[in-house]
């Protein structure tokens, strides 16, 4: 196998774990958005403090931004990747065209879980179990697809470029890493005291 095969399998190995985990995510929290249509003062299996819940989210406006439950863009979202690593393992090539659909797919993705990490942290104050596994799975697929259709040329014909972004793809989970502290931090100053929550939750 080629070296740059492999490094494709390694992308379409990581968009099917994180369609998997997003999915899962995703289903979880239309389960307890049925919970809420049926019975809207329940408590939910995800509420685990005054700061850290799903109900808050589910019942804001910012839970329906288009009209319908946040959860359902994701059960049907993350379909894609899911797909297109599959396809990748499977060998398949796809044309320019494609990529940057997808790549613009990815990145609406990754800027309405900006927005929506803005929201809870700075409006609801509260921070969503199943979301943040969203977001968790969200960050890193923009990061290592960015570079992926830059290594893979759709966005240039340069080597040099090329064999950059391939390169820097090892530094994916230290960025991704990153993303989060400043999630974690932005949270901490906002007073959504987040490890501490966790901590005591955990023991």
């Amino acid at each position: 196998m080629s070296e740059q095969r492999a490094r494709h399998r390694g992308y379409g190995i990581w968009l099917i774990i994180a369609s998997v985990v997003g999915w899962f995510a995703a289903f979880q929290l239309t389960v307890e958005k049925f919970v809420l249509l049926q019975t809207p003062d329940a408590a939910l299996s995800c509420d685990l403090s005054a700061f850290i819940q799903c109900g808050k989210n589910l019942n804001s406006w910012q839970g329906e931004v288009f009209g319908f439950p946040n959860p359902i863009l994701g059960l049907t979202g993350w379909m894609a990747p899911l797909v297109v690593g599959v396809a990748i393992l499977a060998g398949a090539r796809f044309p320019r065209w494609f990529w940057l659909l997808f790549g613009a797919g990815i990145t609406f993705a990754f800027g309405f879980v900006c927005w929506l990490i803005g929201q809870s942290i700075y409006d609801l104050v509260v921070l969503c179990p199943w979301c943040m596994v969203t977001w968790a799975v969200t960050i890193p697929t923009f990061f290592s697809t960015l570079l992926h259709l830059t290594r893979n040329g759709t966005f240039t014909s340069n080597g040099k470029a090329k064999e950059r972004a391939a390169s820097l793809m090892k530094w994916v989970p230290l960025a991704t890493i990153l993303a989060y502290a400043v999630i974690v931090t932005m949270a901490q100053l906002k007073g959504i005291d987040f490890i501490s929550e966790m901590i005591n939750l955990i023991f």
